[in-house]
């Protein structure tokens, strides 16, 4: 008895990454809760045609800021249909110049698709080795799950790439906002990343953190 137990409250804690298992399909419902797995699934009868469908990738993106590039994402919340399939998608648009800053997927691994242009793309691993490569018109690259890695244009003209990942919300966190665009504290940042009072609070001010003094641990 205790091991059927067992058995239904592992699966009650996995049944949000299986909906899709055991139907069908699980359409988000965006008004209803959100697991760390994904949304609970939409009632199957309100689900239509446009819910399998997306045209948010089809234009290209506005690269007039300060990194030159712009990325469009199919993720559950924007795509409604790719919930509980463990897939998704991106659009990269590099204008020349342009660069997607150090990041990593938590949630998944990602595949690039260069279509146009020439992108260099490049994984640090967790030996702090660095794998980088100088992808063409038609290449592609794997970025495994949760690895540190990045992507610019390595040629004179636009870039323009598409990525797949191995789940429906992969989820993004960019390093260099991960440690100036928040309220760390100026002198943590400067202790732990070896950089300059000054520099540090320069690019701060770039990405908008704040330069509080640090509370005690004390």
């Amino acid at each position: 008895m205790k091991m059927i137990m067992s058995i239904f409250f592992i699966l009650s804690l996995v049944s949000p990454i299986s909906f899709a298992s055991f139907q069908d399909f699980c359409v988000a419902d965006l008004n209803g809760p959100q697991y760390p797995s994904g949304y609970s699934c939409k009632n199957p009868d309100q689900v239509t045609a446009n819910d399998f469908a997306f045209s948010g990738l089809a234009k290209a993106g506005n690269t007039s800021n300060m990194i030159k590039a712009a990325v469009a994402t199919g993720f559950a919340p924007d795509f409604a249909g790719v919930n509980g399939l463990g897939v998704s998608v991106a659009r990269l648009d590099l204008a020349e110049g342009g660069v997607v800053p150090i990041h990593i997927h938590s949630g998944a691994s990602e595949v690039l698709i260069v279509i146009e242009g020439t992108i260099r793309a490049g994984i640090i691993s967790s030996a702090n080795k660095v794998y980088l490569k100088t992808l063409q018109k038609g290449d592609v690259m794997v970025f495994p799950q949760g690895l540190l890695h990045f992507a610019l244009n390595g040629g004179t003209g636009p870039a323009l790439a598409f990525a797949a990942f191995g789940s429906s919300n992969p989820g993004v966190q960019l390093v260099p906002h991960a440690l100036f665009s928040n309220d760390l504290p100026s002198e943590l940042v400067e202790a732990t990343t070896f950089h300059s009072h000054e520099e540090i609070k320069r690019i701060k001010g770039v990405l908008g953190g704040t330069n509080l003094p640090s509370l005690s641990f004390y």
